[in-house]
């Protein structure tokens, strides 16, 4: 599994203290894991709009894609 650098996403954040330095979306506490563990599970964006109140379609969708984009980087191997 890649490991994916969060910090070039626009859609995220990881402040400490605030869900113990998980990335989560921007303004929220929702860790960007949970989204991809629901969606493992079967979930939709809709469910997930509708499970957690607040979120922002645009956002999950950000981060669905930057992940996807992040995978289609060529391979960095350590020397």
């Amino acid at each position: 599994m890649a490991n994916l650098d969060w910090s070039q996403c626009d859609a995220v954040e990881s402040v400490p203290g605030k869900v113990s330095g998980a990335w989560v979306l921007r303004g929220t506490r929702m860790p960007v894991s949970s989204i991809f563990e629901n969606i493992v599970a079967g979930a939709s964006i809709d469910d997930l709009m509708e499970w957690f109140d607040g979120l922002d379609r645009e956002q999950v969708k950000a981060v669905i894609e930057f992940a996807a984009r992040s995978l289609d980087k060529e391979p960095t191997y350590a020397a």
